[in-house]
């Protein structure tokens, strides 16, 4: 199963780390002159100490700066006597130096209190420290959460933050990262991308790996002729594949048997439709979509089972002729009609299921790349809620053009990006075109390393797990 590796873990302080919450809760009482009840908790709980002063200071009409003072300045006093790690908190601490794994300190409290706690738990455990002074929004904006991850230059997709209050979980959540709840006075519910422990006596750092997304590695690949015109091209094929380290491939042009024989050879699974379309996929394939019996052009699917998650990945061949780019006069996607006819019909067959990847070889270009048309086949998948990748990852067409047609045709033949990884419902880590070698233009193309005509497209994604509750 392909995880995302670990690169941090970002730890709450107040209830998480150390039993403050308890602390906190008494200096508010405290400053309240009255016994604290459930209904408080959202204003008290994991709660910067400003939003906490202006809730009392609606309440009593004293002053929010002077309550903030005390509040700071009750709490204070109460850490420097009081502080008591959580249990497990301080092994996981060990084991995570042991492993090389980088930590940051992520609280709403102010830096004032938090360089009390860090010196209480050893500063020289976190690499970065982010507190309520830190950041212009602090828990539940998810600011404080990307400032710890920009500063350790890690991505939020491949950390795991850990909280005691759904304030705190939906920081990290916001932020993208995975999220180990450890209760300390309210309950937390599970949700996708976020499990629940009862104590941190039972967290490992084996354990944190396994909260983090699969690796969803997409490909989409016109096979040209089935790779025919290149000497060896179902080696070279499956050269490409085991360098690209992908876990599905949507194909285009399999003349019948590339699907099976590729699977077979790689010990994957896969899904064959007509004589054109395949899907071939490291992960189980629990249903085949569309039509088996599909012509030359069209769409066809797959569902694919990725841990506890299912995705759906459809393949697209469109109709070639008349490519607008190369139409001399008027207007260039003025032969659209049958290319849009078909991927509607594509789309109907995906209906609103998410998540969802929808690759192919469109045989037109993006509305996103040239300003010179409509091009209303990408824009009908825009509109069904599908986003491209590439363009997610390399927003710039002029900079990044990600041309796929094509490494072997050369000029006058217009160069441009036909060849898409579109999604619904996922997260874009990368994106990239992909050709192997130098290959040599037609016709000496026997002995090409890349046996294609078109560039491949690979998208890496993040794909969340299920809810968990220990």
């Amino acid at each position: 199963m392909n995880r995302l590796p670990l690169q941090a873990v970002l730890f709450d302080m107040d209830g998480t780390l150390v039993d403050t919450e308890r602390l906190w809760w008494e200096a508010v009482e405290q400053v309240a002159g009255r016994a604290l009840t459930e209904e408080d908790r959202p204003d008290v709980l994991g709660r910067p100490v400003e939003h906490t002063a202006a809730w009392l200071a609606a309440a009593t009409g004293t002053p929010a700066a002077d309550l903030a003072d005390t509040l700071h300045r009750e709490f204070a006093d109460r850490v420097r006597t009081g502080i008591v790690p959580r249990p497990g908190a301080l092994d996981l601490l060990d084991a995570l130096a042991r492993e090389g794994v980088p930590t940051a300190l992520v609280t709403a409290s102010p830096r004032a209190v938090a360089d009390t706690v860090l010196d209480a738990l050893g500063a020289d455990r976190f690499a970065v420290s982010v507190t309520a002074d830190d950041t212009p929004h602090t828990k539940p904006a998810p600011d404080p959460y990307l400032a710890a991850c920009q500063a350790l230059g890690v991505d939020p997709a491949v950390c795991v933050a850990v909280e005691d209050t759904e304030t705190g979980v939906a920081s990290a959540e916001a932020a993208g990262c995975a999220v180990l709840a450890v209760p300390s006075l309210a309950p937390i519910e599970a949700a996708p991308g976020r499990t629940v422990l009862a104590s941190l006596a039972g967290a490992t750092v084996d354990r944190l790996r396994a909260l983090l997304p699969h690796r969803f590695r997409v490909m989409t690949w016109n096979l040209w002729y089935g790779g025919t015109k290149v000497h060896d091209h179902r080696a070279k094929q499956l050269k490409v594949i085991a360098e690209t380290d992908v876990d599905v491939v949507g194909l285009q042009e399999t003349y019948g048997t590339a699907a099976e024989e590729l699977a077979e050879a790689l010990g994957w699974h896969h899904h064959r439709a007509g004589t054109n379309l395949g899907i071939i996929s490291r992960f189980p394939v629990t249903a085949v979509l569309g039509d088996p019996d599909v012509g030359f052009y069209g769409a066809a699917g797959a569902r694919i089972a990725v841990g506890e998650r299912e995705v759906d990945v459809w393949t697209v061949h469109l109709d070639a002729e008349a490519y607008g780019p190369y139409a001399t006069a008027g207007d260039p996607a003025a032969h659209e009609e049958v290319r849009l006819t078909h991927l509607r019909e594509a789309l109907r067959r995906v209906g609103d299921a998410e998540p969802a990847v929808l690759v192919g070889d469109f045989n037109c270009p993006s509305h996103l790349d040239r300003p010179d048309a409509e091009w209303p086949v990408t824009r009908a998948a825009e509109e069904a809620g599908f986003a491209d990748s590439y363009r997610q990852a390399h927003p710039d067409p002029v900079r990044e053009p990600g041309h796929t047609w094509s490494p072997v045709h050369a000029g006058p033949e217009p160069q441009d990006r036909i060849d898409f990884v579109l999604h619904r419902g996922l997260r874009v880590l990368d994106s990239r075109t992909y050709v192997s070698g130098t290959p040599r233009t037609w016709p000496d193309v026997g002995d090409n390393d890349w046996p294609s005509d078109h560039a491949a497209v690979i998208t890496t994604f993040s794909l969340g797990s299920g809810p968990a509750t220990v």
